[in-house]
């Protein structure tokens, strides 16, 4: 029997078959000695008792953190004011679920309190609309322009994210009252908020569905190569075939050196900034790997097919100076 899973919480895992039938499994121990990753969205196979799950069946998409898998929509939640709208933070889940191909839309949240709403509305949609991504302006907590979005997501297994205490708990409240998520208080010391969601779980929302996940506030991109960014920021890539160097990270001031510096008046700058900032986090990444890898050298050396340990150089002294007392001795 085939099934999907919906929850996970220790060791046991929640799923429901095509007949809307729920079970609680544990993973087969042929599945934990591979080490299967199994997360909240795979289908899988269940044993004949149902009581384990078997088989980890192939993924359509997946994203790392949260871990979540066969999803249809991400839905990048923001809030326009309290907290303040960054769009470094904006760029961050952008760029990242752009590495998966995850598709996006994106929902600014608390128009209402935004006193200067039609510039801020125009700002965003010069950077992002240019950009492909769908676009929905709307206040969670007054229910203010909720039916185009709720068209939009219909028939669609969506994953919400954004920070916490930009609203994604109200907002799905607000799409359907029945699901009565627990909603959190943005701090009026530090304007964020606090984690109302402590797992991640789909829920079924009447024509949709939703993956209720924890916060993003963490990632960072320390686990990717600088020269895979540019790629991921279609609006500065499509400059780079210029650069004069098939290697050039984009982030010199030398003029005819790098045709996206030479074009930033081009490109929005909180999007070459949020590149900056992760470009800096890639090429720790790339330091980190390396130092890692000339750890390694140290360590071990090939011989022929295999793979054999080398005898640290104080160990080789010591070796040498016991040899030399032992000849000694002899003498």
């Amino acid at each position: 029997m085939q099934a999907q899973v919906y929850k996970i919480h220790s060791d046991f895992y929640y799923v429901k078959n095509f007949e809307h039938e729920e079970f609680v499994c544990k993973l087969k121990d042929t599945l934990k000695k591979q080490k299967a990753d199994v997360r909240v969205g795979d289908f899988v196979e269940l044993s004949n008792d149902k009581g384990f799950i078997s088989k980890l069946l192939k993924r359509r998409n997946f994203i790392a953190r949260p871990k979540v898998a066969n999803i249809d929509l991400a839905l990048v939640v923001c809030s326009i004011k309290e907290p303040e709208l960054d769009f470094i933070q904006l760029n961050r889940y952008l760029v990242y679920l752009k590495y998966f191909n995850i598709d996006c839309a994106i929902c600014f949240n608390k128009e209402d309190l935004d006193k200067d709403l039609e510039n801020t509305i125009l700002k965003i949609k010069n950077i992002y609309e240019k950009l492909g991504y769908p676009l929905f302006f709307i206040s969670a907590k007054n229910k203010i322009n909720l039916d185009s979005l709720a068209q939009f997501i219909k028939n669609k297994t969506i994953v919400f994210v954004g920070m916490s205490g930009v609203g994604k708990s109200t907002l799905l409240n607000a799409l359907n009252p029945n699901v009565n998520l627990r909603v959190g208080e943005v701090s009026k010391k530090t304007l964020r908020g606090s984690h109302t969601t402590r797992h991640v779980e789909i829920i079924e929302c009447g024509d949709f569905r939703i993956a209720d996940t924890p916060g993003f506030s963490n990632l960072k991109f320390d686990f990717m190569l600088p020269g895979e960014l540019v790629d991921l920021f279609d609006d500065i890539k499509k400059f780079k075939g210029g650069c004069k160097y098939s290697n050039c990270l984009h982030n010199t001031d030398k003029k005819n050196i790098c045709s996206v510096c030479d074009n930033l008046d081009k490109i929005d700058c909180s999007r070459y900034e949020s590149y900056l900032a992760f470009l800096a986090e890639c090429m720790e990444y790339k330091e980190k790997i390396s130092k890692q890898s000339i750890k390694l050298e140290e360590y071990k050396k090939e011989s022929g097919t295999n793979t054999l340990l080398k005898i640290s150089k104080q160990k080789r002294l010591s070796a040498r100076n016991t040899i030399k007392q032992q000849i000694k001795e002899d003498v």
